[in-house]
């Protein structure tokens, strides 16, 4: 197994990991921040709510998830603006989310009250629990209109789009799986399907390569895994802590970034604990984000 290596650490919580532009791009607590080539963290613009996933309008607009407030915002050129209202089909705090090549953003939720129900049971690293409420996934159209494009999913997080723009992979954390949809030409979802079953992983954000294989960040252990379709197991990378996020970026894509912080719910998450760490791969990465 190789390990990554800390790039920065003393972070507030990360989350959120994208390239665009030549830069990484991350949520660090209440931020959104870039690191540039020489180390330095610069804040692009401070989200209420606190900032989940995030991504792109074709004419370069950011667009980011306020997880408490359950809306997708976008960044225009005089400020932070709400793009679209999640409430009606986000039951709890929105998270991650992936826009594809034509700007419609897929996004997820909680689905229940994740930091209520660890209070009473240590719900990590635990197969799959079939008693946990499901989730819709939301679709966000380019204009911000909401519509409902699949339901009954555990915890719907980490997200990636192929080249080819047809086909949505979605991470389900609580499920223990990554699940594919094809997506239809005027964008419905279609043909749902198991991509993998990832037996003792907590599927969090998620990386897809040239190959079709899928980088897995693993909040359940210090590691990033690499699948191939099926589950199979192509290659591990070991973090200094847990992994929650992960990123193919650099100049080639070929730089596998990893966003790690203390475990989910412990005293030390909130503490300054979160880091950036890398490591190179050999295969470049591919589609969105």
């Amino acid at each position: 197994m190789r390990q990554a290596t800390v790039v920065v650490e003393g972070l507030d919580p990360v989350e959120g990991l994208r390239w665009h532009d030549g830069r990484l791009w991350f949520a660090s607590g209440m931020e959104v921040v870039t690191l540039g080539r020489d180390g330095t963290v610069e804040t692009v613009v401070e989200v209420p709510g606190e900032p989940g996933g995030f991504g792109w309008l074709p004419d370069g607009r950011l667009l980011v998830v306020s997880w408490e407030h359950r809306t997708l915002l976008r960044l225009d050129p005089e400020g932070l603006v709400e793009h679209a209202d999640l409430t009606g089909v986000a039951t709890w705090y929105t998270n991650d989310m992936v826009v594809d090549g034509r700007g419609r953003a897929w996004v997820g939720n909680w689905g229940f009250d994740l930091r209520a129900y660890l209070e009473n049971r240590d719900l990590l690293g635990v197969a799959a629990l079939a008693d946990l409420p499901g989730a819709t996934l939301a679709r966000v159209d380019p204009d911000g209109t909401v519509t409902a494009a699949a339901g009954g999913l555990c915890f719907p997080n980490g997200a990636v789009v192929t080249p080819d723009g047809a086909t949505l992979i979605v991470a389900e954390t609580f499920a223990e799986r990554l699940t594919a949809f094809a997506i239809t030409p005027d964008g419905e979802l279609a043909n749902r399907r198991t991509w993998a079953v990832v037996p003792g992983i907590v599927p969090d954000g998620i990386a897809l390569d040239g190959d079709g294989a899928i980088w897995v960040a693993n909040p359940a252990a210090a590691e990033c895994v690499r699948l191939a379709p099926g589950g199979a197991m192509l290659d591990r990378v070991a973090t200094s802590q847990p992994c929650y996020a992960c990123m193919l970026g650099g100049t080639d894509r070929q730089t596998l970034y990893l966003l790690t912080n203390p475990p989910f719910g412990s005293e030390d998450f909130a503490a300054g604990g979160g880091r950036v760490e890398a490591v190179a791969v050999d295969v470049p990465g591919a589609g969105w984000p």
